[in-house]
């Protein structure tokens, strides 16, 4: 699972935000089942090199919203979740898509136009 996970220190987006999205994607996406263990606060926090609270915060943020469980004295696990729940996993592309799309009105693309970039970046 720690090769699934990378953080860019120089993004404006802090790095616990960029890590909870990282580890939601993959729970919505399936790399991340439910009941499957993650690594220990520790592991990740070395192999991202950064930390170990900024791992613990997004931790305790995934907790906090239902996305993992913790236990005294059992490592971290992916919460279960419903079935709907799980399977809306285009709700979490709504925010990045709304700003694909004021960017490019902004720059003054059509929707033929983005949908061609968009096809063209599809296929690399």
């Amino acid at each position: 699972m720690l090769e699934l996970l990378n953080v860019n220190p120089s993004s404006g987006e802090p790095i616990y935000r960029q890590l909870s999205e990282q580890i939601v994607r993959l729970i919505v996406g399936g790399q991340l089942q439910s009941e499957q263990v993650l690594p220990s606060v520790r592991q990740m926090a070395e192999h991202l090199t950064v930390n170990p609270m900024t791992v613990s915060r997004a931790i305790q943020q995934l907790v906090e919203q239902g996305w993992l469980e913790r236990r005294r004295g059992q490592p971290t696990r992916v919460a279960q979740r419903a079935q709907n729940e799980s399977d809306n996993s285009s709700q979490l592309l709504l925010a990045p898509v709304d700003a694909l799309i004021k960017q490019a009105q902004q720059l003054g693309i059509d929707l033929d136009g983005l949908k061609q970039l968009l096809g063209e970046r599809w296929q690399k």
